[in-house]
């Protein structure tokens, strides 16, 4: 007789968020997998709940999914969670879920909280259609690549990121992306949570006024806006850059100056002036 595994989403930061079912799974789990076991210990205590635990993370992960498997072909009961938010979402379990699957064994996700909807439903930004892209690629030039290849999505998007690369990315977002409404959420659900919404220059301004920004970070980037997509508006564009040149101003600058004023992406108007 198989078991279930249990994909279990705990608080992103305030313990009161956990669901009545969850702390019933975990209470009734065999045994718990977890991302970093101090930090579910934590939630466990919160909870008066005594259960083995086992670690779970990227770095043991292909082990751990072949040998947590064993356990739930045996009839285990396994709750698998991570430090905070929902399982397999930009955190480990993937392997697991996929060999829980191919072997036949039930997996039930437990819904809670997630620091995506959270941020995007405080955001003000629109919610009729949107797409997680989980966390931003760490090296500039990838990060750069990633963020032009979204250029012309439509919907809000939302992104993780660490607060060491959190000014970088705004500027890479203003370069790819243009001035789009922008909203950085801080410490969702906990004591300091903050929205900081304007767009990516005025954002980033604000922050870098700051001594540090710390915490947990969510970036949501509102929609595209559309534009005129005329030959005559691309023109008008393209001639304004070459006035603007001819008083004087640095080609960058006058594309940069364009770009913003007509809410298009400085570097396809670069492209545009030079070719």
């Amino acid at each position: 007789m198989t078991g279930v595994l249990y994909i279990v989403s705990t608080p992103i930061g305030n313990l009161e968020d956990i669901t009545q079912r969850a702390a019933r799974v975990l209470k009734e789990a065999d045994l718990i997998a977890c991302e970093d076991t101090r930090q579910t210990r934590k939630l466990l205590d919160h909870l008066g709940i005594a259960k083995p635990m086992v670690s779970y993370h990227e770095h043991n992960e292909a082990a751990r999914a072949r040998e947590l498997t064993k356990k739930l072909a045996t009839g285990a009961r396994i709750a698998l969670v991570c430090d905070g938010g929902t399982p397999l979402v930009s955190d480990p379990g993937y392997r697991l879920v996929k060999a829980a699957i191919e072997a036949k064994i039930p997996v039930a996700p437990i819904p809670g909280a997630s620091a995506a909807l959270s941020g995007l439903a405080g955001s003000g930004l629109a919610t009729d259609a949107f797409r997680f892209c989980g966390f931003l690629p760490a090296k500039p030039t990838q990060r750069r690549k990633a963020l032009e290849a979204l250029r012309e999505e439509s919907c809000t998007l939302i992104f993780y990121e660490a607060p060491h690369r959190l000014m970088e990315s705004l500027e890479d977002i203003e370069a790819a992306l243009g001035e789009r409404p922008i909203v950085v959420a801080r410490e969702l659900t906990k004591v300091h949570e903050e929205f900081v919404r304007g767009t990516p220059g005025s954002v980033r301004a604000e922050l870098a006024g700051r001594p540090s920004v710390k915490g947990e970070i969510t970036i949501l980037i509102g929609k595209r806006q559309e534009r005129a997509k005329s030959a005559a508006d691309r023109t008008a564009a393209e001639e304004e850059v070459r006035a603007l040149e001819r008083q004087g101003l640095a080609r960058i600058e006058a594309v940069k100056q364009v770009a913003k004023a007509r809410g298009i992406p400085r570097r396809e108007l670069y492209r545009r002036v030079i070719s």
